[in-house]
């Protein structure tokens, strides 16, 4: 007869709730040291936000990146970014705003076309101003911001109030820490960043979902009003889906993280540090913080 694999047996019994204040302890470590890099030296805000010069070019050939990435960073313009752009004749180039006017950007695009040679066909030049950066920059955090409401909303409607007010402490908490780690290691901040938080918020509430909706399943089957024992027994038969779920996408984001190239690490990066953030905060925080609210309903009434 064919078992289903279980990275956890079923035998085992582990007591979150008596370890919530370590939880809760280490996440407050990382909300001090987050709002501490924030504070000291903040985001190191990218192209998109801080304004810069977008050329979208075609080479004859393969593009080299490497090499080419090594000619540009020795021109000291500042940051560069090269990426693959269509195929791999094709390449997306982003310098960072220069110093000065008009005719300084106009500089640095005539000194980039300079050492990329006449075998290069010029599809787009454009450079984007510190107004359009502060947009997208705006437009970014009130997406995430927006999101992060919605994902408590649907709990809170789909459950009860309270477990929509957990869902958004434990969303904020993971969000809030991996744009920490932005501060912290001074990665570049950017449209691709503000994805990869997106990313984190939809992942992250996923699993908090699977546990907050056993713990009403449990709710309804049993007469005790022991909400401890409830949360415990909850996150225990849900702790195999949670770690097998985290360790297949780590899977798929580690390799990224080593040999994915400079344009994909901080989004790599920051998925993983989040995944693994987000992965705790499901297990210890996030039904903890139940333990702390007014009495949860039967909600035999609830589809």
């Amino acid at each position: 007869m064919f078992r289903p694999f279980r990275a956890i047996p079923l035998t085992l019994h582990v007591d979150f709730v008596a370890k919530r204040w370590w939880a809760f302890s280490l996440t407050f470590a990382l909300v001090l040291a987050s709002l501490a890099a924030f504070t000291l030296q903040g985001l190191n805000f990218g192209i998109d936000f801080k304004g810069g010069i977008v050329i979208e070019a075609r080479s004859s050939d393969n593009v080299d990146f490497a090499s080419l990435r090594a000619k540009l960073n020795g021109l000291g313009l500042g940051e560069v970014t090269l990426q693959e752009f269509g195929g791999p004749t094709d390449v997306l180039l982003r310098v960072q705003r220069q110093t000065g006017d008009d005719d300084a950007q106009q500089r640095a695009v005539e000194s980039v076309k300079s050492t990329l040679g006449p075998s290069y066909d010029y599809r787009r030049i454009e450079v984007v101003g510190p107004t359009v950066g502060r947009e997208l920059l705006h437009a970014g955090l009130a997406a995430t911001a927006f999101a992060i409401f919605a994902i408590a909303l649907y709990v809170g409607v789909r459950f009860e109030w309270q477990f929509g007010v957990a869902a958004f402490i434990a969303t904020l908490h993971d969000v809030f820490v991996t744009a920490g780690l932005y501060a912290i290691l001074g990665l570049d901040f950017n449209l691709t960043s503000v994805a990869a938080l997106l990313t984190l918020a939809g992942y992250s509430i996923n699993d908090t979902v699977v546990v907050f909706d056993r713990i009403r399943e449990t709710l309804r089957r049993q007469k005790t009003n022991n909400l401890k024992a409830i949360i415990n027994d909850s996150v225990n038969q849900t702790l195999s889906r949670t770690l097998m779920t985290a360790g297949t996408t780590l899977l798929a984001l580690i390799p990224l993280v080593f040999f994915g190239g400079s344009t994909l690490f901080g989004f790599s990066l920051a998925l993983t540090w989040g995944i693994l953030v987000g992965t705790y905060s499901s297990i210890y925080v996030a039904a903890a913080l139940l333990l702390y609210m007014p009495p949860l309903r039967r909600l035999e009434s609830r589809s």
